[in-house]
């Protein structure tokens, strides 16, 4: 309420656009919760906002109540957010309620939507749906869109997102400031941290360049590939590669965490059955609104989640899970895929394009029940492996398939072994990007005996119905043709290597980056590489390659050797013949100079190596002809241990070497330690760690390290000491001098020191009448004896303790508690106190001051408390022999802060009562100072008849008697000088429903009926009421449950037989359980059969024979082009009409690209892909002796 200068009052309203109120006409204001007005309201209209079952939506009701058959205005369709490429047609829809209509109308936050040419607002009576387009979007329309439906009840708003993506985007280009961003930084497009660019950024590699593509493969692929990858890119190095890649995943992983808590499962691109190509990974985002990117070779992919079928890419979310996928895939699709969050790179794959095609496609095969059916094809390409998919899941070769490949990798085949109904479907190969699909059709065995299963049998069906050994020929020759053209190109180029002049000062090259190879070289190293390797025969020693007798060969060959840093080393090759060869060195020319010698000796042709520096490691590979053989040298040397960890040796037993690859021993006293019995030995990379779980001072001893390598072994020596209490001091204890007011003691050393010696010595003492021990004071390790000077003996008073503290407040992390003198008289004056505390549920006593550190005034600030916490204390008095027996504890005090703003603890929501019994809603609360306790139903004020109980940090609402009317949301509102705080319950008061009217059955189609019954009394009132359909029949007469959570009146059974007596019952159930069953009157042939009286007439044959009828007419269908299609119609007639299948008039019953099938008078035409040929007029013909009927329909393929 806001209250003038002139004594009006106005009511107060809140809307989204806050209202200027001049601070001269303030006086007083007071805000109500659900009070708050939208968009549209006038001056003094008070507004009441309401909830949609649409998440999003926000709605505000003018009027307090609804007049009968008027509503406030809703949504029931939502605008969905769309990120979409620029140039492309966007638009959003919606769907709105209300009575009467409410006007629509469509704004954005940062512009204008009058330009009717860029923004366009339609409605479509028939669908309801209103519809904002944007054709040809540009970036500049990037923004958030609000959609405003108004009538005179009220208002309802929503606001959704468009984000647009910029054509040629790059990743390098710096993104541009958005103005007023604060709603979202849809537009802003963080720069990536990736060194991949596109290719027209890319720049020429400099010699020695490593492609950055190498490291993003290497940061999301496993271990097992890091080697093919390696070769792929020429990386030897694999020390440096997998040093350089920890430092890198390490960098990346810390990028990461700040917008990912967990990366798992990545599972690298592949193609699927369906011709689509997808990789997945799990994820889970910080925050659910980050952005995610999609990069290819580092050109941004358009993509959106919710037009994903609409688009080439795709992204989809389920949980954790998200799928990225392509479909029509094309060779330009291969490249590098980066998935970024925010602008960090979170994983990476490679999708690769082999070049290959189906000469020969997998056909349709019928086969007989237990009978193996077989799809061949033809390759243009050899191919290892291809991917055979069935109905969309892949197979494998097992028990229920087996996968044939030929000798040259053309021909494959697989074969379904012992072809069941089951079996029946489309099945698909993949070979690369291409794929080809074909039904299998299995039919019933004929032969096989009534209710028995057929035998199994030998025969195979199917096939592609062509010679695939002639095509495979064929194609063979044509390779090998390519292969002996290229074989030409590599000795020609050869030949021009060998006649070049050799390089005059060979010496300063070895220092020197080798220089870049001329052009034929090049060639011949590439081929080499390609051909050689890609049949398998590298890295093998001896190596025997095809070839007529006569022909070169290796008979001694390279392999990979350990060289020792500074020895002399020699590779040799063997030749079965005399010929020339080459040398390489990691792929380039090697020849004499810098330390090596290349020569040849008749049939052997040799490298030696003088000393062996770390520059001469690498693949060193010899060439002749076509043949070639490789081996790895590894110079290097005996393995050491890091000077810094040696020196650290004897602290903690870790140790971290120089080198990897090496065998690690670990000894005790010379015992080798194995792992097991509380020992565990970690082996890492770059170091080894001994763990002892729970070590004993048995396990003390000498520690040894030994590693060992194929260049020598080197071991370290360690001590590992493990520490423990000492034993008790030596007794008896001695008393040395005694007087009436010191007393002296003495003792021994113990024993056993526990490995340390021992820093001082605890004295306690105990009162011959008492059972509790005190500290006197500390004795340092050097004196084993002690003086009390407060001794007294029996005749004089000891200290007595001090009486218990008293408290006077107690805050969060402050108790002052005061401390009293202690009773009685003592020879030797007070110092101060000691003051122990102690947690509830807990027998530790806690000092709060050293006893060197005594507190001297009898009030002390207690700290270190814990919030809702309640302790005891106790106090101690000091003197100069130290402190007395404590006082007797305190009562408990709880900590808490005594200005506390409310808040409740742990309140349910939500909660279901029967009509009649008691409602009880106990909240529970904390507040400091006790706040004031105010309960409203649905806003109002509760009645006088409601009992409302408050105590100590809790308030109870209870209604004796609940009816439904108490159903309602109720709120509980607490209040104090700190703050307020408010919690809403829903409460539903319900009884058992009665049960549904009538029941009546229909029969509108074979083998189906429609059930139908009026509805339960209590539908009206309880909008959480639905239904639930039992069955029974005569064959089991056993209920069973048949639809369950029915909002609607009816429901149609299926799978109703001829002959067959049915039952059914309806139930209604509401959160209180089931009603009663309304019962149906039985269906079946038997039981409705009406005897008709004959009245001595004559029965005459009735004739069931009719003209052919359509029952259910074809439909109208436009799918997209690749989609799947069913078109169907029921058609009825007597005898059964034999059906016809048209297109443009031209019979296609024979065409294999349609599968038709008649069950029962349904008549189905199935495509598995349409295509634009395929559009046209459809028609079926259904034709009996008694005459023909016919329907048709139009397909319309969409591009």
């Amino acid at each position: 309420m806001v209250v003038d200068e002139g004594g009006s009052t106005h009511k107060l309203v809140e809307t989204e656009e806050r209202h200027q109120l001049q601070p001269a006409q303030i006086k007083f204001v007071k805000m109500f919760r659900k009070s708050k007005v939208a968009d549209g309201t006038s001056v003094g209209q008070v507004g009441f906002k309401k909830k949609s079952r649409v998440p999003g939506v926000m709605i505000t009701q003018f009027v307090e109540t609804l007049p009968e058959g008027k509503s406030h205005p809703d949504f029931t369709r939502k605008p969905i957010a769309l990120t979409i490429q620029e140039g492309k047609f966007a638009f959003f829809k919606a769907i709105v309620t209300g009575e009467p209509t409410p006007t629509i109308t469509w704004t954005r936050n940062n512009g204008d939507v009058s330009d009717t040419s860029r923004y366009n607002a339609k409605y479509d009576p028939n669908s309801n749906e209103h519809t904002f387009e944007m054709p040809n979007v540009q970036p500049d329309q990037a923004d958030t869109y609000k959609c405003t439906a108004v009538n005179e009840f009220g208002q309802a708003f929503v606001t959704v997102i468009l984000n647009v993506i910029e054509v040629g985007f790059k990743k390098s280009k710096a993104p541009e400031p958005v103005p007023n961003a604060t709603d979202g930084n849809f537009t802003t497009v963080l720069k990536r941290k990736s060194k991949i660019r596109p290719k027209s950024e890319q720049t020429e590699k400099k010699d020695g360049e490593i492609d950055p593509k190498f490291w993003e493969l290497l940061m999301s692929a496993d271990k097992k590939d890091y080697e093919s990858i390696c070769a792929e890119f020429g990386v030897t190095d694999f020390r440096w590669m997998l040093k350089k890649l920890n430092e890198m995943k390490k960098e990346r992983e810390e990028e990461q965490a700040a917008f990912v808590k967990n990366l798992s499962n990545l599972k690298p691109i592949n193609v699927n059955g369906d011709g689509t190509a997808s990789f997945e990974l799990d994820m889970d985002l910080l925050e659910p609104s980050s952005h995610i990117y999609i990069y290819k070779d580092g050109e941004m992919v358009p993509y959106t989640k919710e037009l994903g079928e609409k688009m080439k890419h795709s992204l989809k979310q389920v949980g954790r899970k998200f799928v990225f996928s392509m479909k029509d895939l094309l060779p330009d699709d291969a490249g590098l895929y980066q998935l970024d969050v925010e602008g960090v790179t979170m994983f990476s794959t490679e999708f690769k394009v082999p070049m290959v095609d189906f000469l020969v496609k997998i056909q349709e095969v019928k086969a007989i029940e237990r009978e193996d059916a077989v799809f061949e094809c033809v390759l243009s390409n050899p191919f290892s492996k291809i991917n055979w998919f069935g109905k969309n899941l892949p197979l494998e070769q097992g028990e229920k398939f087996d996968i044939e490949v030929s000798e040259d990798k053309l021909i494959h085949r697989l074969v379904v072994k012992d072809c069941m109904v089951v079996d029946k479907g489309i099945y698909s190969a993949c070979a690369g990007i291409k794929s080809c699909n074909a039904w299998l059709l299995v039919e019933p065995d004929k032969n096989a005996g009534k209710g028995k299963k057929s035998e199994r049998k030998t025969t195979r069906a199917g096939g592609s119905g062509v010679d695939l050994l002639q095509v495979a020929q064929e194609q063979q020759a044509k390779l090998e043709k390519q292969y002996e053209e290229r074989k030409e190109i590599i000795k020609a180029a050869q030949e021009v290597a060998a006649a070049a002049p050799p390089p005059e000062t060979p010496a300063p090259k070895k220092a020197e980056p080798a220089p870049e190879p001329s052009a034929p070289v090049e060639t011949i190293g590439k081929a080499m590489a390609g051909n050689v390797s890609k049949a398998g025969e590298a890295n093998s020693s001896p190596i025997q390659l095809e070839g007529a007798v006569g022909e070169p060969s290796i008979t001694g060959g390279l392999s990979d050797i350990y060289a020792l840093r500074g020895t002399p080393l020699e590779l040799t090759v063997t030749m079965n013949i005399e010929c020339d060869g080459a040398w390489f060195k990691d792929g380039e020319p090697l020849s004499s100079g810098g330390g090596v010698t290349v020569l040849k000796e008749g049939l052997t042709h040799k490298i030696r190596f003088a000393s062996c520096q770390e520059d001469d490691s690498g693949v060193y590979r010899f060439v002749a002809g076509e043949l070639s053989t490789q081996g790895k040298v590894t110079v290097g040397d005996v393995p050491e241990f890091d000077p810094d960890d040696l020196h650290k040796f004897s602290k903690p037993v870790v140790v971290r070497v120089a080198q990897e690859g090496l065998v690690i021993s670990w000894f005790k006293d010379g015992t080798e330690i194995k792992d097991g019995g509380g020992v565990k030995i970690v082996r890492e990379p770059n170091h080894s760690r001994l763990l002892f779980k729970d070590c004993l001072r048995t396990d003390a001893g000498e520690i040894k390290i030994q590693l060992k390598n194929p260049f020598g072994e080197v071991e370290a020596v360690s001590r590992l000491i493990v520490l423990d209490r000492p034993g008790p001091p030596e007794g008896p204890v001695d008393t040395v001098e005694t007087t009436s007011t010191v007393i002296e003691i003495k003792w021994n050393p113990p024993k056993d020191d526990g490995g340390s010696a021992v820093t001082h010595y605890i004295i306690e003492r105990q009162h011959a009448r008492q059972t509790l021990w005190t500290k006197l004071g500390d004795v340092t390790a050097d004196k084993t004896t002690f003086r009390d000077r407060n001794y007294y003996g029996w005749s004089d008073d000891p200290l007595w303790p001090s009486w218990s503290p008293h408290y006077r407040e107690c805050f969060e992390d402050l108790h002052p508690p005061d401390l009293d003198s202690p009773r009685g008289h003592t020879r030797v004056p007070i110092v101060g106190y000691l003051l122990e505390k102690r947690k509830k549920d807990t027998n530790q006593w806690v000092a709060i001051n050293a006893v060197n550190e005594p507190i001297e005034d009898i009030k002390c600030a207690v700290k270190d408390v814990t919030e809702g916490s309640e302790y005891q204390f106790r106090v101690s008095a000091i003197n100069e022999s130290g402190a007395g027996d404590p006082s007797p504890p305190s009562e408990m005090v709880c900590a808490k802060n005594p200005n506390m703003r409310p808040c409740f603890k742990d309140p349910e929501d939500f909660m279901v009562v029967r009509a009649g019994n008691s409602v009880r809603i106990k909240i529970n609360y904390e507040a400091e100072p006790p706040p004031e306790i105010t309960w409203l139903k649905d806003d109002e004020p509760i009645s006088s008849w409601i009992n409302v109980i408050n105590t100590e940090g809790m308030s109870q609402l209870v209604i004796p008697s609940s009816k439904r009317s108490d159903s309602a949301v109720y709120t509980i509102i607490a209040k104090n000088s700190v703050g307020q705080a408010s919690f809403d319950i829903e409460v539903r008061v319900t009884d058992e429903p009665k049960s549904p009217g009538p029941v009546e059955i229909e029969q509108t189609v074979h083998g189906k009926l429609l059930i139908s019954w009026a509805p339960s009394p209590d539908q009206e009132l309880d909008d959480r009421l639905y239904y639930v359909v039992s069955q029974c029949d005569s064959n089991n007469r056993m209920w069973k449950t048949v639809a369950d959570r029915l909002f609607t009146n009816s429901f149609t059974a299926i799978n109703i037989y001829p002959g067959v007596e049915y039952h059914f019952r309806i139930f209604a159930k509401n959160d209180m359980g089931l009603s009663d069953p309304s019962h149906s009157p039985p269906w079946g042939v038997n039981n409705n059969r009406v005897p008709i009286p004959t009245n001595g007439l004559k029965s005459t044959e009735i004739s069931f024979e009719r003209p052919p009828s359509i029952l259910v007419p074809l439909k109208v269908h436009t799918p997209p082009k690749g989609y799947q299609l069913f078109m169907t119609c029921a058609v009825r007639g007597c005898p059964t009409p034999n059906i016809s299948w048209y297109l443009d008039n031209i019979c296609i019953n024979s065409d294999n690209h349609y599968y038709m099938t008649n069950s029962f008078g349904v008549c189905s035409l199935y495509i598995l892909r349409v295509r634009p040929k395929d559009s046209g007029e459809y028609k079926v013909v259904a034709v009996n002796s008694f005459g023909q009927a016919e329907c048709s329909t139009k397909l319309i393929v969409k591009e």
